[in-house]
């Protein structure tokens, strides 16, 4: 069968015969491996008067664009979002709500570290660097959770702003409850302890789900993850003042490296619907420091490392102030870590296809 190769004057350009109905534009980031596609064109604007009235808008009448951003066939199970809103907090430069594979979230560390360096690389913000002593720029963000402060490293290059590592001071972080036992179906008893970094998370020995994080598949730790989290939703009540409580993530902690000689402390987080984050987990790293603080093991202004189980990434942490929520001691964290930009995306959806808006493979 003879073939004729196309060239210049016989190319004929085809076109989609379906009607596209959606189109979302995104810049895509990461931090640490975890992804943050961040929502720059193609969604309504959420209504209503706070953050919280504004993910309740979403959650109630634009589920499906959550869906259409986050899943299959433009993402995967894990991945991860951001929809910038304006802020109600005076204080705030910018407002942000987390998409994940579930619904939306309270706080994500990985996310403010990238849109610390976003909001500055897009003019998000107005620069004062006319101090030569000036090598940071401040983003305050207002996230569900309380306003974080964001410090994104600057460097000028004549005319150019080159930005790099980002450090994030949390909201008042606290501890929930130490030592507690647990029964976990199919893994028989678990001793947790429970803190707050913005979200709630329980931390649990690896031993104890008899999962090693360099050797187990990942699979196999997010199964006993997502058993835990059951067993800790039902044994453990959660209170926030001003934010919704629930627990949000499962902190795996390496049982071999539970105490760090060299500073630096190995856990894999899965949040979420069994979602595995591929870097340390900002607001879980914070409540983690807050748990090593009040035991003693993390001192005020001490600077440790947190590595992820899964990628190798690493964050770092300190205490760098106490605080109170009500009646509760509590501290503030410093975490910080580098965001990278891995792309940009239009995301459409054609009419007639009903796989387009979004399914799910785990």
């Amino acid at each position: 069968m003879n073939r004729t190769m196309a060239t210049d004057k016989n190319v004929r350009l085809c076109q989609p015969s379906g009607q596209t109905v959606l189109t979302i534009t995104t810049t895509e980031m990461h931090t640490g491996g975890e992804p943050v596609r961040i929502i720059e064109s193609g969604f309504p604007k959420p209504r209503g008067e706070t953050i919280l009235d504004k993910i309740n808008d979403l959650r109630q009448n634009y589920d499906h664009l959550r869906k259409f951003v986050i899943l299959e066939p433009r993402g995967h199970f894990d991945m991860y979002a951001v929809l910038l809103v304006p802020p109600d907090n005076p204080e705030a430069d910018i407002g942000a709500i987390f998409l994940h594979n579930e619904g939306y979230s309270t706080m994500c560390g990985h996310a403010c570290v990238a849109l610390g360096r976003y909001a500055v690389d897009n003019g998000l913000i107005e620069l004062n660097l006319h101090q030569e002593s000036t090598t940071e720029a401040q983003v305050n963000i207002q996230v569900p959770c309380g306003l974080v402060k964001t410090f994104v490293s600057v460097q000028e290059d004549g005319d150019v702003i080159r930005t790099g590592r980002v450090r994030f001071e949390s909201v008042p972080s606290f501890v929930v409850c130490q030592d507690v036992c647990v029964q976990v179906e199919g893994y028989g008893d678990c001793q947790i302890d429970v803190a707050y970094g913005g979200a709630f998370y329980a931390f649990v020995s690896s031993a104890d789900l008899s999962v090693d994080l360099q050797s187990s598949p990942i699979a196999e730790i997010a199964k006993a993850a997502t058993a835990l989290k059951a067993a800790v939703s039902s044994a453990v009540s959660l209170h926030h003042p001003e934010t919704p409580a629930f627990l949000y993530g499962i902190m795996v902690v390496d049982s071999r490296k539970a105490f760090a000689e060299d500073g630096v402390y190995h856990h894999t987080c899965i949040f979420a619907d069994s979602e595995t984050d591929r870097s340390p987990c900002g607001s879980g790293c914070t409540a983690r420091a807050a748990l090593m603080f009040q035991r003693g093991q993390l001192k005020l202004g001490q600077t440790c490392t947190f590595r992820s189980g899964v990628t190798g990434s690493e964050f770092q942490a300190r205490v760098v102030n106490t605080s109170r929520v009500d009646l509760t001691d509590a501290v503030v964290v410093e975490v910080e870590g580098q965001g990278y930009y891995s792309g940009r995306n239009i995301l459409t959806l054609e009419e007639g296809d009903s796989l387009g808006k979004g399914f799910i493979v785990r």
